[in-house]
């Protein structure tokens, strides 16, 4: 069916004046509203003003202009029903074929610091989600564009089909449209739910009454955790893009379609690399734990301690750096099965060498300090709602509370440990030494369990574990875990406190000759 009517009212205002020029040279009619229909008259393209379509004119400051039977008559009514378009006929209401419309910009608009209720509740749009719903639910007969970036399509099919879109175009814009009222919607009920009865947004409250969320998929998976499983992937929505620095913003260079697991897997190895900026570091993980970190004066060099900590678990792991990944690293890791790679980038040499292994997942993710606006997990029922974990730790924040005091190169290493142990599994302990982990026992039910596997996972591996420094995602319950750290080797502490014990377990410390220092943050991670 040739398009003859468009009607446009638009916000963002990107590329619409040319797409106007293009429709009207088409031959089709241009309607218009306020703002966008003064763009085209200015600029010499016939336009009707919705007013004089509807014989109504726009009222209440805008709020009404388009709630009207004959802007609605002309996009619900369905073309292959004779009695629809009788009924239309009779009052008089043309079809409209082609609706240009983008929202009022609420997302902007609460986004800006100190914006007040009535600013949020004035850009509130009503008269253009009533437009896209109409041409949406009736897309057999009406086409709709949301996204300027959909206008060179629509104009490349009408082109091509005398003036006519296909139907496939037409339902995919439809669905793209209630996708986009569905995230309008859930932005203004997420903000509104979050304000006091007052209305007042000086105070508002950092979780709404009503959570809305959306995510897009990204691709199906080939299974979830287990084969028996299915899943899919999918990117936040609800807010404007993928923040830089997170995951979801990954592009893959090579290699077989990723895992549920291994997307798991790598947003663990890349939120711990990326925690450390000033060095370049390296992170490998196995089973959504770090099972080596390091830092070095080149990614090669990181990744050689790295792998130290224990070869046996990276076996199959995932990698991750905050470096460009150069030839002599990737020459360095081809020796290593790895289930993926994650850099910022990879230089030409690297990508040579690792061409010949093309299994292997190469992945690219810009740096950043993007974050989620909110940690999320589901739970029978429901979902557990909390802000991300972004607490970090300086060297003025630590309390000494033993007799010795450590090292300037211990402090180094013990704030080194405290950001490994922060992505460790709970229970955590870590044991670090110049730049890197020796020792990493994860997710025990008893803290002591923990300190002896990672004790003896150092010793597995042949490391030197005396004069180490460790870290402990939480407080000692007992001494026991301070005994077997020093029994083990280790001079240095890391740890939040808070434990009833704290006193006996600051003596043990003392008496074993084992500096300690005290954060009050702890780092739970379930």
């Amino acid at each position: 069916m040739t398009i003859q009517t468009a009607l446009l009212s638009v916000s963002d205002k990107t590329g619409v004046l040319d797409f106007a020029r293009a429709l009207h040279g088409l031959g089709l009619k241009l309607i218009s509203t306020g703002g966008t229909a003064k763009l085209l008259a200015d600029n010499g393209l016939p336009v009707t003003e919705i007013s004089q379509h509807t014989g109504f004119p726009e009222m209440l400051d805008g709020r009404v202009k388009t709630l009207h039977p004959t802007v609605h008559g002309g996009l619900l009514a369905r073309r292959d029903l004779p009695a629809h378009m009788d009924t239309i006929k009779a009052h008089g209401i043309p079809t409209i074929d082609l609706v240009v419309v983008n929202l009022y910009p609420f997302e902007a608009t609460i986004s800006k610091p100190g914006v007040t209720f009535e600013d949020a509740i004035e850009n509130i749009d009503i008269g253009g989600p009533a437009m896209l719903r109409s041409s949406a639910k009736n897309h057999h007969g009406v086409t709709v564009v949301i996204d300027p970036a959909d206008y060179a399509t629509v104009l490349d099919e009408m082109k091509a089909n005398a003036g006519a879109t296909t139907y496939a175009t037409r339902l995919a814009l439809a669905k793209k449209v209630f996708a986009h009222t569905a995230r309008y919607d859930g932005m203004i009920a997420n903000f509104l739910t979050r304000l006091s009865n007052d209305g007042s947004t000086e105070n508002a409250r950092a979780y709404p009454d009503v959570l809305t969320v959306q995510f897009k998929k990204v691709q199906d998976m080939r299974y979830g955790e287990n084969p028996h499983q299915s899943a899919a992937f999918y990117e936040d929505v609800l807010t404007a893009g993928v923040p830089k620095g997170l995951l979801a913003g990954y592009t893959q260079l090579q290699g077989k379609e990723l895992s549920y697991n291994n997307i798991a897997d790598a947003d663990a190895a890349w939120e711990c690399v990326r925690q450390f900026t000033d060095e370049p570091a390296c992170v490998i993980i196995k089973h959504a734990n770090p099972c080596g970190v390091a830092i070095a004066d080149s990614p090669l060099a990181a990744y050689q301690k790295a792998f130290k900590t224990d070869t046996t678990s990276a076996f199959g792991g995932i990698i991750a750096f905050n470096r460009t990944v150069d030839a002599a690293c990737a020459e360095a890791m081809s020796k290593q099965f790895a289930e993926v790679i994650i850099a910022p980038a990879f230089d030409d040499a690297a990508r040579a060498v690792f061409a010949a292994k093309q299994n292997l997942r190469l992945m690219t993710v810009s740096l950043g300090d993007g974050q989620n606006p909110l940690d999320i997990k589901r739970v029978g029922g429901g979902i557990l709602a909390q802000s991300p974990d972004t607490r970090t730790m300086s060297e003025a924040e630590l309390k000494v509370v033993t007799t010795l005091a450590p090292t300037k190169d211990q402090l180094r290493d013990l704030l080194f440990a405290w950001r490994v142990a922060k992505f460790v599994k709970s229970n955590a302990i870590v044991f670090c030494k110049d730049g890197m982990t020796v020792g990493v026992g994860a997710g025990q039910m008893s803290r002591v369990d923990s300190a002896r596997i990672a004790a003896i996972k150092a010793a597995n591996a042949g490391l030197e574990i005396k004069g180490s420094v460790v870290a402990s995602d939480a407080f000692f319950p007992f001494r026991d875990g301070l005994d077997v750290l020093a029994d083990a080797g280790a001079v240095a502490v890391i740890q939040p406190g808070g434990s009833m014990r704290d006193e006996e377990v600051i003596a043990a410390a003392n008496e074993r000759g084992v500096a300690m220092v005290l954060t009050g943050v702890r780092h739970f991670r379930h």
